[in-house]
């Protein structure tokens, strides 16, 4: 058990692995695990349903009024040892990872409501410290003081490739170009938005992961979670 806590805040590209990283961190040091990037897909699964978005249209108007009615809880599967994302009392879990969701995800997180709204609630989860955070945007803007930030990154089609084999393990019906077409278009939105840009943190350290395992990520990382604890 790790006495002291910090805040370790895990950036960068989609399908990068920031997730499955965050979620092992977290695991292996006691603390609480947030995947931002579930908020932003159940605000998006919602709008989908409630056709405020699609393909081609996008009423953000009526998203914005609908915020406050819209309420978000992570609830710990026993079974599966990770928390699943609730929307309005319904657990959406599958219902976000859907590669319809991932083509509407970047245009419902560069709204400035939407993220005002969500980063609000994930300050809120790190008063406490011991906490792993992922997302697009926690060593900028969520938590620019974290003790420890990395920033993940990997060539679009290591990472097309691997979202590709995640999606069809799901079950879901998918193309390779269709889901590289995706990261590509992703990576652009995520890049190129007003509010909060996807950028790396001055002191961040960067993991390329092209070509690196998950047992040598995790080992990097965790090690550089405990001299990072061991400095405070």
């Amino acid at each position: 058990m790790v006495e002291k806590k910090i805040i370790i805040a895990i950036d960068g590209f989609s399908s990068t692995g920031k997730s499955t990283i965050a979620k092992h961190l977290a695991a292996e040091l006691n603390y609480l695990y947030v995947d931002t990037g579930a908020m932003y897909r159940a605000i998006t699964y919602y709008a989908m349903q409630q056709k405020f978005v699609g393909p081609d249209f996008f009423d953000t108007d009526a998203l914005i009024n609908e915020l406050n009615n819209i309420s978000l809880e992570f609830v710990y599967n026993s079974e599966l040892k990770f928390s699943e994302m609730c929307l309005n009392g319904v657990n959406v879990e599958r219902e976000i990872r859907t590669i319809e969701v991932s083509k509407l995800v970047s245009k419902v997180s560069a709204i400035s409501e939407v993220r005002k709204k969500l980063v609000e609630q994930q300050q809120t989860m790190g008063t406490k410290r011991g906490l792993v955070m992922d997302g697009r945007d926690i060593g900028t803007v969520v938590f620019p003081e974290a003790e420890l930030k990395l920033f993940m990154t990997a060539s679009p089609e290591k990472r097309a490739t691997r979202r590709y084999k995640e999606l069809l393990d799901r079950g879901h019906k998918v193309n390779y170009d269709e889901v590289l077409e995706n990261v590509q278009q992703r990576d652009l939105i995520d890049s190129t938005r007003e509010d909060s840009p996807l950028i790396k943190a001055k002191d961040a350290v960067e993991f390329d992961n092209s070509d690196m395992g998950l047992k040598e990520q995790f080992e990097r990382v965790y090690n550089l979670a405990l001299l990072t604890i061991s400095k405070l």
